[in-house]
C-alpha cells in the first residue's frame, strides 16, 4: 500500500509501505562532544504536508486541485525559476556534491528516490535501490551517486509512530524532511552527487543535536566531501540561553566552510517571527518577542525565506489566478504577483548578530529597520536581517515528494526550500569550474545595481509574515514584504538563467 503526500515549497510526493534498510556509512573520526546543556534541540523544518491518496504513483495536479492546492513537478519548477534553459545547455551540476543534513534519516529513501526519478524522468543515481539493485552499494568511482553518511553510528533510522512530545524527535516528520531534501536537491541539479548526512538523534541523554550536526559538517568540510551544504534544522535564537556565547562554539564550522569555499544554506523557518523556547519539554513556552532562527540568522549562512509560487503548475509560466489556492487568486493576491510572500515565512532581526556589512546597501524600497520594539536589544540597534533570498515554500503551492513511510500520519506538517537553492548553486559551481563558496556579499552587491537586480531576482512585495498564538499574547507578525529587501523574502527569488552567470562573475577572485 502506498501514500502520496503533498509537501511545502520544496517537497512533496509520498507513498507508504515497504520497509527497506538504508545502508549507511558511519562517520569515521567524528569526535564526540559533551555539549553544554544550555543548547536547544534542533527541530525539523516541515509544515502543512497533506495526505492525498493511497497510490503507487505520485499524485496529480487534479488531486492537488481537489484539496485547493497546486503542485509542481520538477519540469514545471525548472520553468518557473528559469533553470530549465541551463539544463538544456548541459548544466546539471555534474561533478559537484550537495550534502543534505538531517536527523535520523529514512530507511526507505533509496528506493523512494528511485521511484521519484522514474515518475518524473529524472536521471538515476548510483546508490538508489530497486528490483535490480536491492543493496544500494555503489563503487567509489561512479558518479552521479547517492550516499548516506551516518554520524557517530546509532540505531537504524526507522521512524516510530508519533509521540506526545514536542515533535523535535518525531522521526516520521524528519523522514518527510529527508524525502523532500534529497528528492528536490536532485530534481534541481540532476547530475550532482547527493550525500545524505544523518544524525542518529535530536537529543540523547542531555547531549544536544546541534553539536553533532556541526561535527558532521566540519568532517565534510575538512575532507572536501561536498561543495554545498543544505541544513534542515533550526531553533529560535532565544532558546540559546547563553546567547551568542553558546552559538560561538557551533559557528566555527561556518567559518571553515567560508574558508574552504563551501556554500551553506539554511531556512528562515515556517513560524513567522514566532518561535519557542526549549522548555518545558512537552509544551515549550513561546519566545516573548519577535524572533528569528539560528543557523539562518548567522551572517556566515545564506538564509532562505518563503513564498507562494503562483505560476502555472503545469507549464511553470505566467501567473495563474484561476487555479487554487486562494493565496494566488485576486482576493488575496490583487496585484497578480507571481510570488506573494508566504505569511508564515520566518524573518526578522537577530538579537545576537549586528547588521553585517553586506546589508549596508540595499535596493530602493527596502524595508530594513534593524530591530523591532519587542526585541531585547538597545533601542535603535541595527541587527542582522533575515532572510537573504527566497523560494517557493508553502505546501499550498507545493512540490511533489515520494515517501514510503509506514508511520506517516494522514496529516502532518511540512516546510521550506533551501535544498533547491543548493541545487542551483551546484549548477553554478559546475558552470564556473570552481566552487562559488560564500554568497552573501555577492548577492547583495548584485542587488545594488538596479538593472542587474531586476534581471536576476523576482522581487516579492505582497503580504507580511504573520503568525501568533491566541493564548500567549505573543505575535509573530514582525515584518511586511516590500519592494527591494524585506524581512520575509529577502532580496527575492531567483531568475536562475541570469542570476547564476552573474553570481559566477561576482564571486570571481573571492
Amino acid at each position: 500500500m502506498f501514500r502520496s503526500v503533498v509537501r511545502s515549497a520544496v517537497r512533496r510526493i509520498a507513498p507508504l509501505a515497504m520497509a527497506a534498510t538504508a545502508l549507511a556509512t558511519p562517520l569515521a573520526s567524528s569526535p564526540t562532544v559533551n555539549t553544554a546543556a544550555t543548547l536547544p534541540i534542533p527541530h525539523p523544518l516541515i509544515s502543512e504536508a497533506l495526505f492525498l491518496k493511497a497510490d503507487a504513483n505520485p499524485p496529480t495536479q487534479a488531486d492537488c486541485n481537489s484539496v485547493s492546492r497546486r503542485c509542481f513537478s520538477p519540469a514545471a519548477m525548472a520553468n518557473s525559476y528559469n533553470y530549465a534553459v541551463l539544463h538544456a545547455l548541459g548544466h546539471r551540476g555534474q561533478g559537484k556534491t550537495i550534502a543534505v543534513v538531517d536527523s535520523f534519516g529514512s530507511s526507505t529513501i533509496r528506493q523512494d528516490l528511485a521511484v521519484f526519478n522514474n515518475a518524473f524522468g529524472l536521471p538515476h543515481l548510483c546508490g538508489e535501490t530497486g528490483p535490480n539493485d536491492p543493496s544500494g552499494n555503489c563503487p567509489t568511482s561512479v558518479q552521479p551517486r547517492f550516499d548516506i553518511i551516518q554520524v557517530q553510528g546509532g540505531p537504524a533510522p526507522v521512524p516510530p509512530p508519533p509521540s506526545n512530545g514536542t515533535g523535535m524527535e518525531a522521526r516520521n516528520l524528519w523522514d518527510l524532511e529527508v524525502s523532500l531534501d534529497v528528492e528536490w536537491a536532485h530534481a534541481t541539479a540532476p547530475l550532482a552527487n547527493i550525500m545524505l548526512v544523518t544524525n542518529p538523534t535530536a537529543e540523547t541523554l542531555g547531549v544536544q543535536g546541534f553539536q553533532q550536526f556541526m561535527n558532521a559538517e566540519q568532517f565534510i568540510i575538512d575532507n572536501h566531501m561536498a561543495d554545498v551544504i543544505s541544513q534542515s534544522f533550526a531553533s529560535g535564537e532565544g532558546a540559546f540561553h547563553n546567547g551568542l556565547a553558546a552559538i560561538k562554539q557551533l559557528r566555527t564550522t561556518f567559518a571553515s566552510a567560508k574558508a574552504n569555499h563551501v556554500t551553506v544554506f539554511a531556512s528562515s523557518g515556517d513560524g513567522g517571527s514566532l518561535n519557542n523556547m526549549k522548555e518545558p519539554v512537552k509544551n515549550p513556552a513561546p519566545i516573548p518577542y519577535a524572533s528569528v532562527e539560528w543557523p539562518a540568522s548567522d551572517p556566515l549562512v545564506t538564509a532562505v525565506g518563503g513564498t507562494y509560487l503562483c505560476t502555472n503548475a503545469v507549464t511553470g509560466a505566467g501567473v495563474d489566478q484561476v487555479s487554487p489556492p486562494a493565496n494566488c487568486r485576486p482576493g488575496l493576491n490583487p496585484s497578480g504577483e507571481r510570488e506573494p510572500a508566504w505569511v508564515v515565512a520566518g524573518g526578522g532581526y537577530s538579537i545576537n548578530f549586528p547588521k553585517p556589512a553586506f546589508q549596508n546597501t540595499l535596493p530602493p524600497g527596502s524595508s530594513y529597520v534593524g530591530s523591532v520594539p519587542s526585541m531585547p536589544v538597545p533601542a535603535g540597534s541595527q541587527m542582522r536581517g533575515v532572510p537573504d533570498i527566497a523560494y517557493q515554500a508553502s505546501s499550498r503551492t507545493g512540490v511533489l515528494v515520494y515517501m514510503t513511510e509506514p508511520n506517516f500520519p494522514s496529516q502532518s506538517t511540512g516546510g521550506l526550500v533551501w535544498p533547491q537553492w543548493a541545487g542551483l548553486i551546484a549548477i553554478a559551481d559546475e558552470m564556473a569550474g570552481r566552487d562559488l563558496g560564500y554568497l552573501n556579499t555577492a548577492l547583495y552587491n548584485l542587488a545594488t545595481n538596479s538593472a542587474t537586480y531586476a534581471a536576476d531576482f523576482h522581487d516579492n512585495d505582497t503580504n507580511s509574515n504573520a503568525q501568533s498564538t491566541p493564548d500567549s499574547g505573543t505575535s509573530g507578525n514582525c515584518c511586511p514584504s516590500s519592494q527591494g529587501w524585506d524581512a520575509v523574502t529577502g532580496l527575492g527569488s531567483p531568475n536562475a538563467a541570469t542570476l547564476l552567470p552573474d553570481l559566477i562573475a561576482a564571486t570571481a577572485g573571492s
